[in-house]
């Protein structure tokens, strides 16, 4: 690894003066953040799908979470596999086979919806985050990658600014398409039951998932076709075969600051999407909005989501990723305090700022949990997109704790604490960076 090299009171820049991408790498650097905005388009329409299906199938709050589940359990079990195919065959092949299984789980989206089977639709869930596993698996070591690896958290940041706004184009997708405005109050419901239109309504609450994913399905299909015929570079980590096949899994156990990092994307994810998920519940709950309203406060804090990603690559240039992830973190800490102690309208704009000071924490934890790691990149990406798993894990765990709890406010406790690990590890891994700095310039 090249050693970031700065002098106290100086930017915090590339070794060398290195460009942050490359003469070359722009076109790559392109198509694949293109993918970043992508993903985010179907990870945030979750977020409208739990309203909709707690709405079209009368679930609970923890059964509407399992939503997260299905589609987090599909990064998790396919990551792995992704990581494996692309040892052999290359980034961009599992880039082109992420966007083929993508394809193929949105269009499952059509015969879910015919059904009006809940499982259905989970497993089309499943079959798209598949897809994204793969994507993840292979776009996000690959943006560390390509330049210089002193710039790699700025890179990474700067790629995964395109995710925000993808998200806020999936909340804005479903609060339109998805969201019908129609809410029937209890009298309404039984009104409908008795003159038999329940039903109807029902379907047609159902149908209304099944436009937004065939059109990504679509756009899925039309971008494998260009990176087929797209060039790309070969990277160092790609070089020689030999190389790569030197990489082993065990050794990954050894590093300790790659194991911290998984833990700690675990819980940051967790967070993220168990905030994402109960917010508009909570401006339903607390702030006495409709649905539909509270789908565009969501949409705000996409917004301040995408906020942060941008002016964070910006940031970096004078302070250490590391250092900036930690106090963005504390800042979490205390802002989801308020919204537990404070439901309400004060809530409601405590977690909706928690948005920007946690947009730099996946990229910023994923490139530092990379450092160092040489021919077993790939496994560790591979590893990392596993921890995503935490929204599987963690949003049933708030469904629960507000279930239990009768409060959707106590269930930001969960992410409290997953904003605390994320706080401890950045203030470890800046101080072991500064510490291996000191050593260099000795």
């Amino acid at each position: 690894m090249i050693p970031v090299t700065h002098q106290q009171d100086a930017p915090f820049t590339l070794q060398d003066n290195q460009p942050l991408i490359g003469p070359g790498q722009k076109v790559p650097f392109a198509l694949v953040t293109s993918l970043f905005f992508l993903w985010g388009i179907p990870n945030n329409l979750n977020d409208v799908l739990i309203g909709q299906f707690m709405k079209s199938f009368t679930l609970s709050r923890f059964e509407a979470g399992l939503v997260q589940s299905a589609f987090y359990l599909g990064y998790f079990l396919l990551a792995m596999p992704a990581a494996l195919l692309m040892r052999k065959a290359g980034y961009k092949v599992g880039m082109i086979a992420g966007l083929m299984l993508f394809g193929i789980g949105a269009f499952l989206f059509w015969p879910a919806a015919l059904s009006m089977r809940y499982e259905f639709f989970l497993g089309a869930l499943f079959v798209m985050a598949g897809g994204l596993a793969f994507l993840e698996t292979a776009s996000n070591p690959f943006i560390t990658q390509i330049g210089d690896s002193s710039g790699s958290e700025r890179r990474l940041n700067l790629a995964q600014a395109f995710n925000p706004l993808g998200a806020i184009s999936g909340v804005l997708l479903g609060t339109i398409f998805i969201f019908s405005g129609v809410e029937l109050s209890p009298q309404s419901i039984a009104s409908s039951k008795a003159n038999h239109t329940y039903e109807a309504y029902l379907k047609s609450e159902t149908l209304r998932v099944v436009t937004p994913y065939m059109a990504l399905g679509i756009i899925a299909f039309v971008l494998a076709a260009v990176f087929l015929l797209a060039k790309f570079p070969q990277i160092a980590a790609e070089s020689t075969a030999a190389e790569e096949n030197e990489g082993r899994f065990s050794e990954l156990l050894t590093k300790r600051h790659f194991l911290l990092a998984v833990a700690t994307q675990f819980m940051y994810v967790g967070a993220q999407v168990g905030t994402w998920s109960y917010f508009i519940q909570y401006v339903q709950a607390y702030a006495h909005q409709t649905q539909k309203l509270a789908g565009f406060f969501l949409t705000g804090t996409l917004v301040a989501f995408a906020l942060g990603r941008f002016s964070s690559a910006w940031v970096m240039q004078r302070v250490p990723p590391a250092k900036l992830m930690g106090n963005y973190a504390v800042s979490n800490v205390a802002l989801v305090a308020l919204a537990i102690a404070f439901p309400g309208w004060i809530g409601l704009w405590a977690i909706f700022l928690t948005s920007f000071f946690m947009s730099v924490m996946f990229p910023t934890i994923f490139a530092l949990g990379l450092r160092g790691l040489g021919p077993n990149t790939k496994i560790g990406g591979s590893l990392l997109v596993m921890s995503i798993i935490g929204g599987a894990v963690l949003t049933p765990v708030m469904g629960l704790v507000s279930e239990i709890g009768h409060s959707i406010a106590l269930a930001y406790l969960v992410p409290l604490i997953a904003y605390v690990c994320v706080a401890l590890f950045a203030f470890l891994a800046n101080g072991q960076r500064a510490l291996s700095e000191l050593e260099i310039n000795a």
